[in-house]
């Protein structure tokens, strides 16, 4: 099971960083001590663009001087998709991929995750289209030969990429934990696994438990999210269960929180969008890693 390189703790915890500002730039390399303070081991960042004012060399010294560890979050769209239609956008998926193993090699990561085959939906603006079955086959075909592309590279250079199922309103390609195994299986390569987000899950399985244990060992790092996108358990997710369904699989692999905040009820709020937060969330995040970290330990003394 590939795990991040340069943990010593079992089931390490961390926070996306978009959660404390977004985007995230050199001016904001200081939360990095912040986020090892509130007692995180990593932090998730998305992939930083080109034209991002985010030096690479910089951004891992700061890690490296915060003690902390770093796992990517992959950032796709429509220009560069390895499912798409357009013979250019493909090429632009395997091109940004390519680019995420060299940035990942750069700060130190060794798992890059996200959907990466693109075109979203939600956030992309972009209604879910009827495609035909042999449609559905080829943007099937398209992911696998994608993946199979940069799954070798990314293992050559140490990194695994983790493949995200999203939930239906968000991708029409991989939403299902199945889906996901499909596709890792058939590309069949150590440089590509799984991340699991049970924000997702809640939508699309039956049982996340369950749907933990079918992916087993192919699961390379795991999003501890609430139903509604909050803090973990100020939802209606059964923690214990979950956590107890990673033991089983023996998991010992990151652990993410990725909340998107609620504080605002007005009617008309474009929820899906992500937004900065209006208070100190350091209490309600401090709850959220000390609920995962207890599960994780109560299922691991029940092994």
């Amino acid at each position: 099971m590939t795990t991040l390189k340069a943990l010593n703790v079992k089931n390490p915890v961390g926070i996306i960083s978009m959660q404390f500002v977004r985007p995230f730039t050199r001016a904001d390399l200081g939360l990095f001590r912040h986020i090892r303070d509130l007692g995180f081991d990593f932090v998730e960042l998305l992939v930083p663009e080109p034209d991002d004012d985010l030096d690479l060399r910089e951004t891992a010294d700061a890690l490296r001087d915060a003690d902390l560890d770093v796992v990517l979050a992959a950032r796709v769209n429509l220009q560069r998709s390895i499912a798409g239609e357009d013979a250019a956008s493909r090429q632009g998926g395997i091109d940004y991929l390519k680019r995420c193993v060299e940035v990942a090699s750069a700060l130190g990561a060794r798992i890059i995750g996200g959907p990466l085959y693109g075109e979203p939906m939600v956030f992309a603006g972009r209604p879910p289209v009827p495609w035909s079955d042999g449609q559905i086959q080829t943007r099937a075909d398209r992911t696998v030969e994608g993946l199979a592309a940069v799954a070798p590279l990314a293992a050559e250079a140490g990194c695994v990429f983790a493949l995200e199922a999203l939930n239906r309103f968000e991708t029409d390609i991989v939403s299902t934990t199945r889906q996901a195994i499909e596709v890792c299986d058939r590309v069949d390569n150590p440089g590509l696994g799984i991340v699991l987000d049970t924000f997702h899950m809640n939508m699309e399985e039956r049982s996340i438990p369950d749907a933990i244990r079918a992916a087993g060992p192919r699961v390379v790092h795991f999003q501890a999210n609430e139903n509604h996108r909050g803090f973990p358990g100020t939802g209606h997710l059964d923690w214990p269960a979950i956590m107890k369904a990673l033991a089983d699989i023996g998991y010992t692999g990151p652990v993410s929180l990725e909340p998107f905040r609620r504080n605002d009820d007005r009617v008309g709020l474009p929820i899906a969008h992500w937004r900065a937060p209006r208070e100190d969330e350091t209490e309600k995040l401090q709850a959220g890693l000390a609920l995962v970290r207890s599960c994780l330990a109560m299922a691991e003394a029940a092994q």
